[in-house]
């Protein structure tokens, strides 16, 4: 497994796991293929010794074969949380297709899939829904494959912790839906660690792992260790069913991503944690990390720092 394809390197846990594939690597040749819409996009791994970067539209049918006949293996971390029916059915359905195809006409290759817990038959959301079809889509004889499943993943760059946090930071109540909503964090480095091992071990050649932390909490549970861990924990305004809908349609309507769209709410319906049914972290070697021995650290780094630069902007201002 040399070479190494990694469609979704540039993103939040693809450029961890392309550092963690780096030194997999060790300089014994072998490449890191990540195909990015624009270069500027992966311009932080443009440094790391046997990465290729390369601009490339990896939804164009050919384009993806020549890049699949090029590797020995497929990682896809490529996903949304938001968008419409046909979005979804474009990266988390359509895209896997075309991996299996490739695959096949490469004459079989490697393929680690990232999906995530609560995928299932009847899923109540079209992430869920789509992220099935996906799994399904892989299932093919030119295809050796292992699918991951992980919870909500946490880390420096993550955009759940740091954004419940600024939000924090700005407001003076968080109006909260579906703060109920169960889920098993998992640190993005049990993550990438995970994929690699998995990887590099046969064994886990048709096998589905669940990845996920140490403990259980609700949503409202984690905004409020966001708010606590960066020095800005706000009230709670928990918002009936109704209401968090309405809400999150006129996030949808705001330009930009929404924080969280009618979709996110549907999802969390579902507990984003691990049924004890299939193997996880411990079955790979791996001790689930405790989201209170990392988060705490870069979220105090991130707002302190930025406190303390809000005050250097006030002194000079007075």
């Amino acid at each position: 497994m040399k070479n190494v394809l990694v469609l979704g390197g540039t993103g939040f846990v693809g450029r961890s796991l392309v550092e963690r594939l780096v030194e997999r690597n060790g300089g014994g040749g072998g490449r890191v293929i990540v195909p990015t819409r624009r270069l500027s996009h992966g311009v932080v791994l443009r440094s790391l010794p046997t990465v290729e970067l390369v601009e490339a539209n990896v939804h164009d049918e050919r384009t993806l074969a020549r890049l699949v006949a090029q590797a020995d293996a497929v990682i896809n971390l490529i996903a949304i949380l938001h968008g419409s029916r046909e979005q979804f059915q474009r990266v988390h359905v359509e895209l896997p297709r075309r991996i299996a195809h490739a695959c096949a006409a490469a004459g079989g290759r490697r393929v680690l899939h990232v999906s995530a817990l609560g995928v299932g038959a009847g899923g109540p959301s079209n992430y869920l829904r789509s992220k099935t079809e996906g799994e399904a889509a892989l299932q093919s004889p030119g295809v050796a494959l292992t699918i991951v499943r992980p919870s909500l993943i946490f880390g420096t760059e993550d955009r759940v912790l740091n954004v419940f946090a600024e939000l924090q930071a700005m407001a003076p109540f968080v109006p909260l839906p579906g703060g109920g909503a169960k889920m098993q964090p998992v640190w993005i480095e049990d993550v990438t660690t995970a994929i690699v091992r998995c990887l590099d071990d046969k064994a886990t050649i048709g096998q589905v792992y669940e990845l996920a932390g140490p403990k259980v909490y609700t949503l409202s549970e984690i905004v409020r260790l966001a708010g606590r861990w960066s020095g800005h924990e706000r009230p709670q305004f928990p918002l009936p069913d109704a209401v968090g809908r309405l809400q999150a349609l006129l996030m949808e309507m705001m330009p930009g991503t929404p924080l969280m769209s009618r979709d996110n709410l549907d999802s969390m319906r579902v507990a984003n944690v691990a049924s004890g049914k299939l193997p996880g972290l411990e079955a790979l070697g791996i001790t689930p990390t405790a989201m209170e021995a990392i988060a705490p650290a870069y979220l105090g780094r991130a707002f302190g720092r930025a406190r303390y630069d809000r005050w250097r902007g006030h002194a000079r201002r007075g």
